[in-house]
């Protein structure tokens, strides 16, 4: 049985790299064939190189990557990274998943009430659509535009906190 000389883990017969660090096993590094100039008339083939950093498929994400994810689709990836086993002991991932959650149920609960207020409003008068339509609209692109802030925080390793609804995924996460 071979061992890698980065890490020290047990090594397959037959494989290129280790599955601990993804690091090339063997003597040297393995170099890529380098491609034959092409002659007259012929075609000259590239031969891909082999990754030799390629991750291993159990390295998972960094924190701040992981933080930026949880917003990308509000409640499903907040929950996921609520659930996932090497995020959840993570406070920097829970505390933006958690925030995640909260922002949508606010995005959500505040496009449900301005809906029945432009109802209401437009069943005295139909001009009022023309008025109140257009400031929805406005006030979704804040939404989008401040999700947006909200995963670049993330990623710039800020603690960014929502008032109130920051301090509630504090709570929530310890």
């Amino acid at each position: 049985m071979a061992f890698c000389a980065n890490c020290g883990a047990a090594v397959r017969e037959g494989t290129a790299f280790c599955a601990g660090c993804g690091k090339p096993v063997g003597a040297g590094p393995q170099a890529a064939p380098v491609a034959q100039p092409a002659g007259a008339g012929a075609q000259a083939t590239a031969v891909q190189p082999a990754a030799a950093n390629a991750q291993p498929a159990s390295s998972g994400l960094t924190s701040n990557v992981a933080g930026a994810l949880a917003y990308v689709l509000g409640f499903i990836t907040g929950i996921v990274f609520l659930v996932i086993e090497p995020y959840k002991h993570d406070r920097f991932v829970r505390f933006h998943a958690m925030q995640s959650i909260l922002y949508s149920a606010a995005c959500i609960v505040f496009r449900i009430a301005w809906s029945i207020l432009v109802s209401i409003l437009m069943s005295f008068t139909a001009w009022t659509g023309l008025v109140l339509v257009p400031i929805g609209l406005l006030i979704s692109l804040g939404f989008f535009v401040f999700w947006l802030y909200l995963m670049y925080q993330a990623y710039n390793n800020c603690d960014f906190r929502i008032p109130f609804i920051g301090s509630i995924a504090a709570k929530q996460v310890g």
